[in-house]
């Protein structure tokens, strides 16, 4: 069967309620779809008429009750309002009938039939969504937050995608909507939960989130990457000197240790010190081939050089989170490098394994985070690519 592309979007208000990580888990661990895209754009007052409209087509002669409520919900929640556009996160996925599988997590948009004692979380909007009428007049809708909004046909799926490349093909993939009281407060820092997270479905990923947003942090930017080997060596490159400084001097002293006890020799310090620079500062770049093969899924001396650019073979998120003392406060919920040194209740002691395999980065400093971004090159993000292929656009 052919494989489909379609999306899904978390609105402003289950993003400003901290509630994208729990989409993200349901919807991860419920599809069997591959995610391939992740972008978060703030939409302006024509594109949300835009799309509100082509939504309204899609229900026009159908259910026009729903396309009407529909429309209207759209206009006034992804409008700018206050003089602020509003953060809203496209999430694509791919695979066979894509449209029909996130709709069915998504859950229906209406449970004006059911009964609250009836509604057992199982969808999406059963746990995130509303959708309030009078008690005097049923017809009357006093409320209604649909949770995420996601096409039910393949049709409308194409048409607001193309709609979505035209509009933030021109965005900016970081949203600075927000004016704070004490600027010089405000931090970023960039987090990438890692490749360990990705490799079978799960909700992990989405646990992850949801545990950072007990930071009270903003989600600012999102970005679904497949690390290349040039980024991963600029990345982690101050690591691979600390490596060299802190492993060689051990890997020569067990290298001496072995041969003194095989063959029954006393080692001169000449040999120890040749051992530490041969033997061990192999074995310690040897440590930093690993994690680079980790983040990327290739190691640097088995590619060849003119493929170090390319895309890698895994999958990671990047996301930068914003507020007062953003890097002390996310990295205070990820937990220290060593998941075994980790406090119970971070992430890194429910989720890690090692120091390498440990679940997510975080930057250590303002500046190393925006160093990071810029490597990760969080100003691009494929979102538009992968769209347009699907679509053959030109």
């Amino acid at each position: 069967m052919a494989q489909e592309l379609s999306y899904i979007l978390v609105t402003p208000y289950t993003i400003a309620k901290s509630r994208t990580g729990g989409v993200i888990s349901r919807l991860l661990s419920r599809v069997n779809l591959e995610f391939v895209g992740a972008q978060m754009f703030a939409p302006s007052k024509e594109f949300a008429a835009e799309y509100a409209e082509s939504v309204y087509e899609s229900f026009k002669g159908i259910d026009d009750k729903s396309g009407v409520l529909l429309k209207n919900y759209i206009i006034q929640a992804f409008s700018p309002s206050g003089g602020r556009r509003h953060r809203v996160l496209m999430l694509l996925f791919r695979g066979e009938k894509a449209y029909e599988q996130l709709s069915k997590v998504a859950g229906p948009l209406f449970n004006e039939e059911i009964s609250w004692e009836r509604i057992t979380g199982e969808t999406i909007r059963d746990t995130y969504a509303d959708f309030v009428t009078s008690h005097n007049d049923p017809d009357k809708v006093l409320y209604y937050e649909p949770a995420v909004l996601t096409p039910r046909t393949e049709e409308a799926a194409k048409k607001h995608m193309k709609m979505f490349v035209d509009f933030i093909k021109d965005e900016p993939t970081v949203i600075e909507n927000m004016v704070y009281p004490d600027p010089d407060k405000i931090e970023r820092t960039l987090v990438i939960i890692k490749p360990d997270n990705w490799r079978f479905a799960s909700s992990k990923p989405g646990t992850i989130i949801d545990m950072f947003s007990r930071t009270g942090l903003r989600i600012i930017s999102c970005k679904v990457q497949q690390m290349a080997l040039s980024q991963a060596l600029e990345f982690y490159g101050p690591v691979r000197e600390i490596l060299r400084k802190k492993l060689s001097p051990i890997f020569g002293e067990k290298a001496k240790e072995v041969l003194e006890r095989e063959f029954s020799v006393t080692c001169s310090e000449s040999v120890s010190d040749s051992l530490t620079s041969s033997f061990g500062e192999e074995l310690a770049l040897d440590q930093f081939y690993q994690i680079v093969d980790f983040m990327t899924g290739r190691r640097p001396d088995t590619c060849p050089v003119d493929e170090y650019k390319n895309p890698g073979t895994v999958k990671s998120m990047v996301m930068i989170y914003e507020g007062e003392n953003a890097v002390e406060k996310i990295r205070e919920v990820l937990g220290p490098t060593d998941p075994t040194k980790a406090p119970g209740g971070t992430i890194r002691r429910e989720f890690g394994q090692n120091v390498m395999v440990n679940t997510a980065h975080a930057s250590d400093s303002p500046d190393n985070a925006r160093r990071e971004m810029k490597i990760v090159k969080i100003d691009d993000n494929n979102c538009c690519t992968v769209m347009e292929n699907f679509l053959q656009l030109p």
